[in-house]
């Protein structure tokens, strides 16, 4: 049986092909929240058509690929910076600030804290809480931020782990808060993509009114592409990007990347593929879950969901350990601040994947 302090990541496959001598390229993860479509057959095509753009340095201002992702976000691509991964400007932005004092929504991603400590900063961890679904309080959160002299609030909207996401109206009046008080934001929407509410969650159109927030992406997730490392952010603050730019590494982006960057974001098949997948799967999977007694399962935005295990006698090492052993991996969430062993996430995978993986969580739930 796992130990409670052996936890796995969705990208250490390696090392439970170590633990578990079982080959990484057999096991299924439901851990890394990565597209099941995997590649977009646009891009595997395009790429083998300009491998010849290796030969080159790419532009040093990206303008063309800006454009392009300009387009796809509906917005000026003079508001948008690329980066080496969302990791890279989500790096930037911490030292760039520099905060004393940083607020960040617990549970959520761990990358946050470490570059904000790295920068010598102090995380101060604001709860959502199970009992109340973990829905933002933003009245308790202001108070919060206002006794905590936060200088920086970091939101990943939808949320990782919880996949719960913030309305506009809502992040609306965070921002007017913060902007009154002196307070950056930072919004993390990697996986805003997947929402079937997109145009109600995302924070795009509040950039013509705030510009004391920055809004981060990639390609890692939704266009399954982690290891091209292409991230991307969108600011209305011209000041910002502008020290950002000057203090960046040139070309951090490959020339590869930049092309394919190009390619899946204009790859509108993909994309509607992508989207009627995990809103079919979302739905048929989370009621397959609801049906088990014994599991609550919280409401998700995201290709990912959030479930407890209410059986006195079970949790989330048990049934991880028992998945694995099926080449099927969840995460067990207990390394999150806030939860622990009764809390486990999966994401959605393709239809015949998703039933092996509930086969596993019935037998383990109800035995």
């Amino acid at each position: 049986m796992i130990t409670h302090t052996e936890h796995f990541h969705g990208s250490d496959l390696e090392k439970i092909e170590k633990f578990y001598g079982i080959k990484k390229e057999s096991i299924i993860s439901f851990s890394a929240n990565v597209n099941p479509l995997g590649l977009s057959p646009k891009l595997c095509e395009g790429l083998k058509n300009c491998l010849d753009v290796i030969t080159t340095y790419p532009d040093r201002e990206y303008t063309d690929l800006r454009k392009t992702i300009g387009i796809y976000c509906n917005t000026d691509y003079e508001n948008i910076l690329v980066g080496n991964g969302s990791t890279e400007l989500i790096s930037a932005v911490i030292q760039l600030k520099k905060p004393e004092n940083a607020c960040l929504i617990a549970p959520t991603y761990s990358e946050y804290e470490r570059e904000i400590s790295l920068s010598g900063g102090k995380c101060h961890y604001f709860s959502i809480k199970p009992e109340d679904n973990f829905h933002l309080d933003i009245e308790a959160l202001f108070l919060f931020l206002s006794e905590t002299q936060s200088e920086l609030l970091v939101l990943c909207n939808p949320n990782n782990p919880t996949s719960t996401a913030l309305h506009i109206d809502t992040l609306s009046a965070i921002l007017e808060y913060c902007k009154q008080h002196d307070i950056f934001v930072m919004i993390d929407e990697t996986y805003v993509e997947f929402a079937a509410a997109y145009d109600s969650i995302t924070a795009i159109p509040l950039m013509e009114r705030f510009d004391n927030f920055i809004i981060l992406r990639g390609i890692s997730k939704f266009f399954a592409s982690p290891g091209l490392r292409l991230g991307y952010g969108l600011t209305g603050n011209k000041t910002l990007l502008d020290e950002i730019n000057a203090t960046k590494n040139p070309w951090t982006i490959n020339s590869l990347a930049e092309a394919a960057g190009k390619i899946l974001f204009t790859d509108t098949d993909y994309i509607c593929q992508t989207k009627e997948l995990i809103f079919s799967e979302r739905e048929r999977v989370c009621n397959i879950l609801r049906s088990i007694p014994g599991l609550k399962v919280y409401e998700p935005a995201a290709n990912f969901v959030l479930v407890e295990i209410e059986k006195e006698n079970k949790d989330a090492d048990i049934l991880f350990d028992t998945a694995i052993r099926r080449c099927l991996m969840i995460r067990n969430c207990s390394s999150f601040e806030g939860l622990n062993n009764k809390f486990f996430r999966l994401c959605f995978m393709m239809p015949e994947d998703n039933d092996k993986l509930l086969e596993c969580i019935k037998e383990v739930i109800r035995c």
